[in-house]
């Protein structure tokens, strides 16, 4: 059980427009969030915390049922890493987890309503990028009335959006935390995703990306995509030690069935599931707009590809962490952000966990990785409670 108890997410409507990137505007959109403990007298101890690709604004704790009970199997896909006693320790910091626009789990995205035509979006909504996501969370803080955040924090595609951060609003970030992630995607990751599009739009339901409208869900192409992710998502190690070469309920050294079209390998098994799960819970238009908002994340592309030029504008101090079995976000990506870091006398320390889960482990519970995040996040609060200390008392 969650050591945060049941969250209830909270949501805010904007009637002014959100102008994107691509030149579009986002109208009458919500934001659905979460918040878990408490913004101080000053409001100085709030943690921004940005999703990944298939997570969502519930970091921690758990949700209830409609009789307020626990529902199982609930808690946030960082609950190891926010609440009470843990490294974002929650008695310590206010932290907000914010569903980004054009996600499925609340916030205004594909299947909703386009004011401007009363018909569900579909695949007419409007391309998002990293900068769009981070020009909306800042209209959340605005509202919240926080003007700096202690720390942005992110894992992934979490990262890049932590990291834009630095480059959009330098002077609303005192630390900036970005683990498992890239300045930008490589070819071969771009590929990937293209891969895993291709699956979504060439399956006969996906519909031009209207599905909606003829009641279906395009299933077999979100679990092809879905099994491309979960592929370049583990190490080459894990792979073998949770599956190996073992049969699917075969003793080993069984014989195969010798079939092209049943399942034989455990491996397979295991891939078919995570596949048939995301496939119920995951939109397909989603799915294409947040990869490609991977692909288009680039802050050095207007400085002639020169990161050390993009990164002159952060003022942030920084904490980078990767992990040395991680081939889609390699440790190698983590140190050019480092070096731009370095090249511009910024304040950053970079960690490189020996861990062999691949790039999962920035979710998972390694003790040194942990151990890591734990004693940057004290120093964050160290630093607070000094300032705080010092900062004379404002008379009423």
């Amino acid at each position: 059980m969650s050591t945060l108890g049941v969250v209830t997410p909270q949501s805010i409507t904007f009637g002014t427009p959100l102008e994107l990137q691509s030149g579009a505007v986002l109208k009458d959109y919500t934001l659905v969030f979460e918040t878990y403990g408490r913004l101080n007298a000053d409001r100085s101890n709030a943690v921004l915390v940005c999703h990944a690709l298939n997570a969502s604004h519930h970091v921690a704790g758990v949700h209830a049922d409609v009789n307020g009970q626990p529902l199982p199997r609930s808690e946030g896909w960082w609950d190891n890493m926010v609440g009470p006693g843990k490294p974002v320790d929650t008695n310590k910091f206010f932290v907000i987890g914010i569903n980004n626009p054009g996600s499925c789990f609340g916030s205004t995205g594909p299947m909703h309503v386009n004011p401007d035509t009363g018909r569900i979006y579909g695949a007419s909504f409007p391309v998002v990028t990293v900068e769009d996501w981070v020009n909306a969370q800042a209209r959340v803080l605005d509202t919240l009335g926080i003007e700096r955040l202690a720390a942005v924090l992110g894992g992934s595609l979490g990262g890049m959006q932590a990291l834009s951060w630095t480059l959009q609003y330098p002077e609303r970030v005192r630390h900036c935390v970005a683990v498992a992630t890239a300045p930008n995607l490589s070819a071969q990751n771009i590929a990937f995703n293209e891969v895993a599009r291709r699956a979504i739009v060439t399956d006969p339901d996906f519909h031009g990306g209207h599905f909606y409208a003829h009641g279906v869900v395009p299933r077999r192409g979100l679990r092809v995509a879905r099994m491309i992710g979960h592929i370049t998502y583990l190490s080459d190690d894990v792979m073998e030690t949770k599956f190996g070469r073992e049969l699917v309920g075969r003793e080993r050294g069984d014989a195969p069935h010798y079939s092209t079209q049943d399942i034989e390998f455990q491996i397979e098994s295991y891939l078919r599931y995570q596949g048939d799960k995301f496939s119920d819970y995951f939109d397909a238009n989603t799915y294409l707009l947040i990869t490609r908002a991977l692909d288009y994340f680039d802050p050095a592309r207007t400085f002639g590809g020169k990161l050390s030029l993009a990164m002159a504008r952060a003022m942030a101090k920084f904490l980078v962490v990767s992990f040395t079995t991680d081939w889609r976000f390699s440790p190698q990506r983590s140190r050019e952000i480092v070096k731009a870091l370095v090249d511009n006398g910024r304040d950053v320390s970079y960690a490189e966990i020996d861990a062999p889960h691949g790039h999962d482990a920035f979710l998972l519970d390694d003790a040194r990785y942990m151990g890591v995040m734990r004693a940057y996040f004290d120093r964050i609060a160290r630093e607070l409670l000094a300032e705080s200390a010092t900062t004379p008392e404002v008379a009423a």
